[in-house]
């Protein structure tokens, strides 16, 4: 057991030495850890990209919804000038202003009774 406690020793003191000195992150380090590191660095790329993808999805979104209400509002204004022109008094007004000959009933329709 004491073997076990002075090899862990001195690989701590090891660890310790190597990284005051700055051979932590020599090429042998690289050379053991080179899938962890490139496993990595694609993580942190994929994660670079997709924040990039989210980003631009919102905007889009964003967008959207003001051409969304910008059309429902034409919608409205659409309809308050189709409602307006149907009215009877605008189609009498426009039958006198394009001169056609043609006038609204005084009287309701009558009813007609198949024998």
């Amino acid at each position: 057991m004491s073997e076990k406690k002075k090899s862990a020793s001195s690989q701590g003191k090891k660890a310790g030495k190597d990284i005051i000195q700055g051979r932590f992150l020599s090429l042998d380090f690289f050379k053991r850890n080179a899938v962890y590191i490139v496993a990595m660095v694609i993580m942190a790329l994929a994660y670079i990209a997709n924040k990039f993808v989210c980003q631009s999805s919102l905007e889009e979104v964003f967008g959207l919804k003001t051409e969304l209400a910008n059309a429902q509002t034409d919608l409205v204004n659409a309809s308050a000038r189709y409602n307006s022109m149907i009215r009877e008094s605008e189609m009498t007004k426009l039958m006198r202003e394009k001169h056609i000959d043609l006038a609204a009933p005084d009287d309701p329709p009558y009813e007609l009774k198949s024998k």
